[in-house]
């Protein structure tokens, strides 16, 4: 019997859609598939905003 080992590198992830996570309305009022790539910038973006309000306050 042999054991299977994973990888050491770290795996890539898609920037595709992943299937029935949502969509957006964009201006044009198209249908856009949320990505994961789409999701960390909110994320980042969220980080960043909290870090200068608590510099403020």
């Amino acid at each position: 019997m042999s054991l299977q080992h994973s990888s050491s590198t770290p795996q890539q992830r898609p920037t595709q859609p992943v299937p029935a996570h949502g969509s957006i309305i964009d201006a044009q009022g198209r249908e856009v598939p949320i990505t994961e790539e789409m999701i960390q910038h909110a994320c980042q973006e969220l980080e960043k905003s909290r870090d200068k309000a608590a510099k403020k306050g």
